[in-house]
Order: structure tokens, then C-alpha cells, then sequence
């Protein structure tokens, strides 16, 4: 049996795995989302989510995916999970490959002349809206963001070849701001914040909802939450793994409730200097 069998839950409500079926929509997120949509549909380029690692970037980057999931016939999704590649050419041979572009090159040209024809028969010849999602922006380098730079210089007179988001650290922003047409060509630019306490009870709710509980009384009282939102700053990747942590404790101490004094005891063994 699984530990989370034992407190009347179908499934593991606290996975840090980026899954959708789990993505709470605080207001922030949900905002961010639907700006990123429209961004989308009105084929405007390049946008940019910036956020603390942590404050759920890369399971939005899959929402926003299984949004158009419905409209797959119109949309055509590519996703960079890592864009860490040494060379230009090893980053443009890297979006060939994501593009699924069989033929091969033998110069950084080459490659964006492909990616070029590939964007120009999508998305003119096949009415497509070719969307390309980067997760881990801020490893991109300037060779990288000049090479996309190029990719958003094609297009038509009434659209962009191609759609461009990108989810990054605080610190892309620095990157970016010394490459001005680059920074330029955002049109949509977000700023994802560590959530408040409200968001943080229904987003713990919610899951567990996901997860199959329906005992009578509440899994983690009021002052449990209110003392998880304070250690953990308002940060979901936090919360997710601290609530884990809790869940593991009662389990342990036969306990059937996460309490105050359960959140302090895991917070006493994990950070004594935080209480």
C-alpha cells in the first residue's frame, strides 16, 4: 500500500513532477495564461514569463500546451525543456531536431535556412501556428537569443512565422536588457510572484481534491497552512514538497491530521534557525 492510501487519497497529491492535472490556477497564473493565449492566437511573436525557481514556470509551460491540445489541427507545439548547448550551430541543429526537420546541414546558415523553410511552409502553406515553448531561458546565451532574434524577423505582413515563448529566471532579464532588439520584439512580458496565503490554502485543497480525499474533517488544519505559507514564502515548488514532508510525518506518528504543531516539527528538523 501506498503511503497515501493509508489517509484516504487515490493518488500522491504532493508530486513535484510538472503535471497539469494537479496545476492549481491561482490568479496569477491564471492572468499569465490567458495573456499567453491570446499572445498566442494573435500570432504576436515573442513573450517572455520570468519567475523565481519555484514559482511554477515550467508546469505552466505544459498548461499553456494542453490548452491547445483541443485545437492540435490549427497549432503545432514544440517544447526546449533544456536550451544548455555550447555552439550556435549545436543550438540550431537542436531546433532542427525539435522541429523535426529530417534533412541535415553542415553550417549554422544551413540549419536556419531549414528552420526558415519549415517555419515559412507551416505557417503560410499550412495555415499552422507554429509555437515554440523554451523552458530554463536563462541558460540561454547571446549567440542563442540572437539566433532567435532571426527566427522572429520572419513573417508576413499580417503575422509572425513564428509564435516564441519563453520561461526563464529573474537573471534573463539582466541577459536580455544588453540586447536590446531583442528586448524589443517582446510583446508580451510577465512576471510570475510567489503566491499569497489565500491561493496557497485553495492550491493544497485542490490537490488534495485531485487526489481523492473526501474525509469529513480537513487533512491540514487552518494554522497548519498558515504556518506552511509562512515557511515557505509563498513559493508552490515549497509547498508542494514541504506538504509531502507533513503527510510523511503523521503518517509516522499515527496521526490523521496535519496540525500547527506538526508544521513546527517538520520545520524544527529541517531548518532550526527558521523558529
Amino acid at each position: 500500500m501506498e503511503y497515501y492510501e493509508e489517509l484516504g487519497l487515490r493518488k500522491e497529491p504532493f508530486s513535484t513532477s510538472p503535471d497539469p492535472d494537479f496545476f492549481f490556477y491561482t490568479r496569477e497564473h491564471k492572468e499569465c495564461i490567458q495573456r499567453l493565449e491570446i499572445n498566442i492566437r494573435m500570432r504576436r511573436g515573442l513573450s517572455v514569463i520570468l519567475g523565481d525557481v519555484g514559482t511554477g514556470k515550467t508546469t505552466l509551460s505544459r498548461m499553456i500546451i494542453k490548452l491547445f491540445d483541443t485545437f492540435s489541427s490549427q497549432y503545432d507545439f514544440h517544447l526546449i525543456l533544456d536550451p544548455a548547448f555550447e555552439s550556435e550551430f549545436e543550438f540550431v541543429k537542436n531546433l532542427a531536431s525539435v522541429f523535426n526537420i529530417k534533412d541535415t546541414a553542415r553550417s549554422t546558415f544551413e540549419y536556419k535556412m531549414l528552420v526558415e523553410n519549415f517555419l515559412f511552409k507551416k505557417a503560410v502553406e499550412e495555415n499552422k501556428v507554429v509555437v515554440l515553448v523554451v523552458d530554463e531561458g536563462q541558460k540561454l546565451t547571446p549567440l542563442h537569443i540572437e539566433a532567435l532574434r532571426t527566427l522572429l524577423n520572419y513573417e508576413t505582413n499580417e503575422f509572425k512565422l513564428l509564435q516564441l515563448v519563453i520561461l526563464a529566471q529573474m537573471e534573463f532579464m539582466n541577459k536580455i536588457k544588453r540586447q536590446p532588439n531583442f528586448l524589443d520584439r517582446i510583446s508580451l512580458g510577465y512576471v510570475i510572484n510567489p503566491i499569497n496565503e489565500e491561493d496557497t490554502v485553495g492550491m493544497i485543497q485542490y490537490r488534495l481534491k485531485k487526489a481523492g480525499y473526501r474525509g469529513k474533517e480537513p487533512l491540514f488544519t487552518k494554522e497548519a497552512v498558515s504556518k506552511i505559507h509562512q515557511y515557505t514564502q509563498g513559493y508552490p515548488r515549497k509547498i508542494i514538497q514541504f506538504c509531502h514532508n507533513v503527510l510523511v510525518e503523521i503518517l509516522r506518528n499515527g496521526d490523521k491530521q496535519v496540525k500547527e504543531q506538526t508544521v513546527v516539527s517538520v520545520i524544527r528538523r529541517e531548518s532550526p534557525w527558521h523558529v
